[in-house]
């Protein structure tokens, strides 16, 4: 089970739907199965920047499991800006904070966290950073990349 950042999306549209089917199609039955969700941010977060011209159509198609956050969610969220003296806020960018842009890593980390799931994300462990594999580790929250996703759900291509 699975949560999936923005930058899995787009990673993942690197690979032609048209020119890779069988991986689109473990894709869409993974996402049937219920393994694949992510969150309302991230769709907001695909929708107002240019991505691939395929990518925005497919998350309106796939709407459903872009979940909104929930109280639980919330109170995590809330705990979390409070470890190591605020540390984690630096996820959220100062400019998406003065200009009102979108920041789904808080809601993604929550997500994965309540709901047991692995976040898969693009993002790199840097030490003393607030990046999502950071954050992940600090609250013992599996996190994993799209190569291991694959992996761990056995495809091959």
């Amino acid at each position: 089970m699975y949560v999936f950042d923005t930058s899995s999306f787009i990673e993942l549209f690197k690979f032609y739907p048209k020119r890779f089917p069988s991986l689109w199609k473990n894709i869409d039955r993974t996402i049937s199965d219920g393994k694949i969700i992510s969150v309302l941010e991230s769709f907001h977060e695909i929708e107002t920047r240019p991505t691939n011209e395929e990518l925005e159509p497919w998350i309106k198609a796939n709407r459903e499991i872009f979940l909104a956050p929930g109280v639980q969610e919330a109170l995590f969220m809330q705990d979390m800006y409070k470890v190591k003296k605020g540390h984690f806020k630096t996820m959220v960018e100062t400019k998406k904070i003065l200009k009102g842009g979108r920041c789904a890593d808080p809601f993604l980390v929550a997500k994965a966290s309540i709901t047991k799931r692995a976040l898969v994300t693009q993002e790199i462990f840097k030490e003393h950073s607030a990046k999502l594999p950071n954050v992940c580790e600090h609250f013992n929250i599996d996190c994993c990349n799209l190569e291991e996703f694959m992996e761990r759900e056995n495809w091959t291509f």
